[in-house]
């Protein structure tokens, strides 16, 4: 049974990340492109954002890290929903010795969820900060700057990232408020999402349709609840690189929000919004839909 959850988390995952690959990687430009008195933004719009990305890049453009990101997200939803369902039954059995109820209430859910992502967040992190930073290196986030010729690849940037940033220390950097990130979205999510289908997918109306409509609504109250902890996340990733046009280096996690906030205002901790919010619908409702679907088939 937990092989079962491993394979269709995994699936789920990469299905999910691919579908959505151009505005994933639009959003993380977005979110940590340098914001400079007197100097236009080179990623706005969505639209506009991703004519630029073709323009510079073409299709290449639009799946830049999403290689390193399938590889990082099999094994990373694969312990979340295995985590997940383990923590659901011994939380069951727990519930039923103490409370004679066999059903979680939300609460709980929410505890498992957040603890599953928890655990699947330490388990691939190095993965998803070379991800964030193949994803930005060949990009011009400076509107006077061009894309790079040379682009490394995962494992010529995570031996750049281990030689120039002290080690295995630099591919964990960001993980403490990544993880505090991590955690209130995978609960939210997980909670929504089963709270959903007992309203949306009853017993008798278990459709396709009502499925994704259940993974798109979690997807979405979850995202927006935590955004501004995602790009926190990603300005911390980031931070440190010594070949980028990013502008101001970071001390802390609390360094950064008070910086953010301060040269760019509330609207700084929202950037990439809007393409967040167009692929977190089809995304999170591909990967429940594929998780449901492939577990079913096994």
């Amino acid at each position: 049974e937990i092989l079962t959850f491993f394979i269709a988390g995994g699936c789920a995952g990469a299905a999910s990340r691919t579908v959505v690959s151009p505005l994933e990687r639009l959003k993380i430009l977005q979110q940590v492109q340098p914001h400079q008195s007197g100097r236009a933004l080179a990623y706005t719009g969505v639209w506009s954002g991703l004519v630029k990305m073709w323009q510079e890049e073409g299709f290449k453009g639009f799946m830049r890290g999403n290689g390193v990101n399938c590889v990082r997200i099999v094994p990373y939803s694969a312990v979340q929903f295995t985590s997940y369902e383990q923590l659901k039954t011994a939380s069951s059995r727990l519930w039923f010795t103490n409370n004679g109820q066999t059903k979680l209430d939300t609460p709980t859910r929410l505890c498992a969820g957040a603890l599953a992502g928890i655990t699947s967040v330490v388990t691939t992190y190095p993965l998803d900060l070379v991800r964030s930073r193949l994803s930005i290196v060949s990009a011009s986030l400076d509107s006077h700057s061009h894309a790079k010729d040379k682009i490394p690849g995962i494992w010529g940037m995570t031996a750049k990232v281990y030689r120039e940033e002290g080690g295995i220390r630099g591919l964990y950097k960001g993980l403490v408020p990544t993880a505090v990130g991590v955690a209130p979205y995978v609960g939210i999510n997980f909670a929504a999402y089963e709270l959903l289908r007992g309203i949306i997918t009853p017993p008798e109306k278990q459709t396709t349709l009502r499925k994704l409509l259940c993974g798109a609504l979690a997807g979405t109250i979850s995202q927006t609840c935590t955004y501004p902890l995602d790009v926190l996340r990603r300005k911390m990733q980031v931070n440190g690189m010594k070949d980028n046009v990013l502008g101001v280096k970071y001390k802390s996690a609390t360094g950064a929000v008070i910086s953010i906030v301060r040269t760019e205002g509330v609207v700084g901790l929202y950037r990439g919004l809007w393409p967040n919010l167009l692929k977190v619908a089809p995304s999170i409702a591909t990967s429940f839909f594929v998780y449901e679907s492939v577990k079913e088939f096994l």
